[in-house]
């Protein structure tokens, strides 16, 4: 009798919401691979090398706000290859967000998107608000990560099996036994289900930390997290300047020191208090092991601060899992293997709405009366 109640619940609410996580599925599974696909599309973010020094932060930004003279310069990224230099533009209220690709020997200003334009800004809008106005999508997305837990759950509560012999039958296709396109579909359903619930159950606990806010709290605590979770850029005491270009000097120490890493982002104080922030990556393909060092804007000494987006050495077990937060999601934490994985069974949750949904119409056209 339970069953029979939690299937209708898992039908109903399959319905409600089988058009929105089939949209999320696939558009997660574009977007995860938007680095491999622009880095072979996109001429621009690469360069040749040539026996020329890189061009200074200062002399990036000047020739920056020559193209975007109305707009302010969020951060400076530069690569150890032979990428371009990425200057991006980013400002909440009012809203604009640009990067502009620069040649770092010659200046010459290569590209500049518009991040709000073009196909994988689409596809992320999709993935994250279903093209809904932010406020509005994002609230749906959270109610659809939350529903389609309970259906994950409910459909592994009525998945599983009485006894041995049926086991072996759910657990891969037994198409010799019956030849009925129904039979293949409830096993297509069934299956996909049974071997894609972990990858739904990790796809939703890291959807939900970046939708739900106290659900992150919550999880980061579970797992013995202390520190706060809130990015914050410590402020900057006022005193007489070492330098007149402190973005120079920074990047002179790094780059100059052999220090070890992919790339490296300057963010230039946005106010008179801030702070110098730099991102220093020592990974081109995931971003948890990045090191997030503050700079007072006058002495350049370095200020430490007491949340998780410090020195990756002074993360705790907790704060990792919350820095690999993205890289879980679309699989990049085990590099290329793991985003194929994972873009393979965002495609196999995508096919459970519509499998679903057959066995529904299936279901109802035998109880139509007209039938």
């Amino acid at each position: 009798m339970i069953k029979k109640y939690l299937r209708k619940f898992h039908l109903w609410l399959g319905l409600i919401t089988g058009l929105l996580v089939f949209i999320i599925s696939i558009t997660g599974c574009l977007y995860a691979f938007q680095k491999e696909i622009q880095d072979f599309t996109d001429e621009y973010r690469f360069v040749l090398k040539e026996n020329k020094r890189i061009l200074l932060p200062s002399e990036i930004q000047q020739i920056a706000h020559k193209e975007l003279p109305d707009k302010n310069v969020h951060s400076i990224k530069y690569y150890k290859d032979n990428h371009s230099i990425e200057v991006t533009f980013y400002h909440r209220d009012p809203f604009y967000y640009y990067i502009m690709y620069i040649n770092p020997y010659t200046g010459m200003v290569l590209h500049t998107q518009n991040m709000e334009e073009g196909f994988f800004p689409f596809i992320l809008k999709g993935h994250m608000y279903l093209w809904l106005p932010q406020e509005v999508g994002r609230v749906v997305v959270l109610l659809v990560t939350l529903l389609f837990s309970i259906i994950v759950l409910s459909g592994f509560i009525l998945w599983l099996p009485k006894n041995w012999h049926i086991l072996k039958k759910r657990i891969w296709f037994k198409w010799k036994e019956s030849t009925k396109w129904k039979r293949k579909n409830w096993d297509i359903h069934g299956i996909i289900g049974f071997y894609s619930l972990s990858f739904s159950l990790m796809f939703i606990i890291t959807g939900l930390v970046w939708v739900m806010p106290n659900f992150a709290i919550w999880y980061h605590k579970a797992f013995g997290g202390e520190k706060s979770m809130v990015y914050e850029e410590p402020i900057s005491r006022h005193m007489t300047p070492v330098t007149k270009q402190p973005l120079d000097a920074i990047f002179h120490q790094y780059y100059s020191s052999g220090a070890h890493f992919a790339h490296i982002e300057l963010h230039p104080p946005e106010t008179e208090n801030s702070s110098i922030s730099v991102v220093i990556n020592p990974s081109y393909e995931t971003y948890w092991k990045a090191d997030y060092v503050y700079y007072n804007q006058f002495s350049l000494k370095e200020i430490r601060v007491n949340h998780i987006w410090g020195h990756y050495r002074d993360a705790y077990a907790a704060d990792k899992l919350l820095r690999l937060n993205y890289d879980i999601h679309v699989g990049s934490a085990l590099g290329l293997t793991g985003k194929i994985l994972a873009c393979i069974m965002s495609l196999l949750i995508a096919s459970l709405p519509v499998s679903g949904g057959l066995i529904w119409y299936g279901r109802w056209r035998k109880k139509s009366p007209n039938r």
